[in-house]
């Protein structure tokens, strides 16, 4: 994204720039949004793993954090109108905090090389999805008490095909990226 020069630590002022970036991202596909029961299907988890990817397990961790905690600070970033405590408790509050885990190993993975070749990018952010889907789920079948059943077919199943399709285009997209930005240089 904001390419450093051998040498050069990354500043305070990069990594905020990034920060605000990402949580802008993040709210701008939370937006679009296919209502289901329970939860919606957004193009948030796409953005997560490749704010992972592109950022590292620390900064793409961080800016997971700032964006849950700008939601429950009431700024409306969350999918709908909705902002406030109110999401991060409900049943998307698994998924939500699934994020972080998953920008974490997303970004991990990357930092390894995971996000040299399609395949590999691909292979990372499928590690990412599931993450996020296990957190949504656990959160459904045991903190909201919906059973495991439930908990699978409104949780996991309508979610699966979704993911493979952002990790394609995730996995497309994020070499694309590269070749622009080191283009510029």
């Amino acid at each position: 994204m904001w390419p450093t020069r051998p040498g050069e630590t990354v500043g305070a002022v990069r990594a905020v720039v990034l920060i605000a970036l990402g949580t802008a991202l993040m709210a701008l596909s939370a937006k679009v949004s296919l209502p289901l029961p329970y939860v919606p299907m957004t193009l948030q988890t796409l953005v997560v793993l490749m704010i992972g990817a592109a950022y590292g397990w620390r900064l793409g961790s961080a800016t997971m954090i700032a964006y849950l905690a700008e939601g429950a600070l009431g700024a409306p970033v969350f999918a709908g109108p909705v902002g406030g405590i109110a999401p991060l408790l409900g049943p998307t509050a698994g998924y939500l905090f699934g994020f972080i885990a998953a920008a974490f190993v997303t970004g991990w993975l990357a930092e390894r090389g995971w996000d040299r070749s399609m395949p590999l990018l691909f292979a990372a952010m499928a590690v990412g999805h599931i993450v996020i889907l296990a957190a949504g789920f656990g959160w459904l079948a045991f903190g909201l008490g919906l059973g495991v059943a439930k908990s699978w077919q409104v949780g996991i199943v309508p979610f699966v095909a979704a993911s493979l399709v952002k990790n394609a285009l995730g996995a497309t997209l994020m070499p694309a990226a590269r070749r622009l930005i080191e283009r510029r240089r």
